[in-house]
């Protein structure tokens, strides 16, 4: 991606809020609550615009770079990936609710992130390698 010039404020702070965005992606990672794409390809806007060997980083980085680049060329996600996310999630948010939640709208509202994210991963492409 073409790089283009911005002032050298503006580009400690698009590298800050990469940096952050990178840093959120991995926790969503572990955290199912926190979604990691969009934090990942915000971080990648973000150093497309302030720093090419930040992005080339995050491109080739062996364990989220080649899910950016998929996600941002249309390909989508592999199944296996969807179906560990999902169960992750799932197990997660109902552990939660069963054993550390008691608020009736407190658990409606987990339940209805869960909804939201399990949504927004069905509609996503499945990626079919050799398709």
């Amino acid at each position: 991606m073409e790089q283009k010039q911005v002032n050298q404020p503006l580009k400690v702070f698009f590298i800050f809020i990469g940096s952050l965005c990178v840093a959120l992606g991995v926790v969503g990672m572990f955290l199912p609550v926190l979604p990691t794409t969009p934090f990942l390809l915000l971080a990648a806007f973000c150093y497309a615009r302030s720093s090419e060997r930040f992005y080339r980083w995050l491109l080739n980085n062996r364990w989220f770079g080649e899910y950016i680049k998929n996600y941002r060329e249309g390909k989508g996600i592999p199944i296996q990936q969807k179906i560990f996310t999902l169960l992750l999630l799932w197990l997660t948010i109902g552990s939660t609710v069963v054993l550390a939640i008691s608020q009736v709208w407190q658990r409606l509202f987990l339940f209805a992130i869960a909804l939201g994210v399990t949504i927004h991963l069905l509609t996503i492409r499945t990626d079919r390698p050799g398709r």
